[in-house]
């Protein structure tokens, strides 16, 4: 990695820009074809909490941009009701000037870029998700109510605190190891920033989750798609990967062992090189 990329941080990589579904924040860096990183739906989330590590090696070679999608970090509040993040991403997109480009997300993110993949074919060069959920009936996962993983991510919302947030890292990880603490700590900082975020967002636990694609949907995906999941995803469990490999024609799985929900922190280098291959060489 150069020294220029080490120098990157959220401060002088963090833009922002009007867009139909209000002021998108996003993290940029690099040069070259598009990657956009989208964030998962936990509180504190953001472009950069989710993905700081990833854009840091992978602006060595593209152009990576890390959203905070509307909801979430430094963009807009937007209620539960009016939620609408692939249209998010298209006006982001427009309002970027990029006619295409590889999308990668990670839990919720992962479902907006199935969504978005789907339903606007022509703007998605390659296609990337961890730990998505995918639909039908769970066959060896638990079927009804929420994961492990999502009643503590609902609970940050309701009680937020660091000692909460402590067990959200403990459980969206295999082994948060000695950052643990820090990653508590970012994510409390950052759910508190904006608590009518934290609102907006628990005003819809127990509805229905929005913006999911449905199967037919998931079946006509005709971008290069790579999915990768942790086998000790305590969120979305290992079986939507394999779930969404059998549907998805032109996909290949990655099934990371010791690994939880956030494939793309707890074994960074090896899924920056993932990405990086393939979507330089698919």
């Amino acid at each position: 990695m150069s020294s220029i990329t080490e120098e990157l941080t959220e401060q002088n990589t963090s833009r922002t820009v009007e867009t139909p579904s209000g002021t998108i924040h996003y993290n940029e860096a690099g040069e070259g074809h598009p990657i956009l990183l989208l964030h998962g739906s936990g509180p504190g989330a953001t472009g950069w909490s989710n993905f700081g590590p990833n854009l840091k090696a992978l602006s060595s070679q593209f152009r990576v941009i890390a959203a905070d999608m509307p909801g979430w970090g430094k963009s807009s509040p937007v209620s539960y009701e009016k939620r609408d993040h692939v249209t998010a991403v298209l006006h982001l997109l427009d309002a970027l000037g990029i006619d295409q480009a590889a999308l990668v997300g990670n839990s919720m993110g992962g479902a907006t870029t199935l969504k978005f993949s789907a339903v606007h074919p022509e703007r998605v060069s390659h296609l990337i998700t961890m730990g998505a959920g995918a639909g039908g009936v769970r066959l060896f996962s638990p079927g009804d109510g929420p994961s492990e993983g999502l009643k503590i991510l609902h609970r940050g919302y309701v009680e937020p605190s660091v000692e909460v947030m402590a067990q959200l890292v403990d459980i969206m990880t295999f082994d948060s190891g000695t950052q643990s603490e820090a990653l508590a700590q970012q994510r409390y900082d950052n759910a508190t920033a904006n608590r009518t975020h934290l609102e907006n967002f628990a005003s819809g636990i127990g509805k229905p989750r929005r913006g999911t694609a449905t199967l037919e949907e998931l079946a006509s995906i005709s971008a290069p798609t790579l999915l990768v999941h942790g086998r000790d995803d305590r969120v979305v469990g290992f079986e939507h990967g394999l779930q969404l490999v059998a549907v998805i024609r032109n996909s290949r799985l990655v099934l990371f062992n010791r690994c939880g929900h956030w494939a793309q922190l707890e074994h960074a280098a090896e899924f920056n090189r993932l990405v990086a291959d393939f979507v330089a060489n698919n």
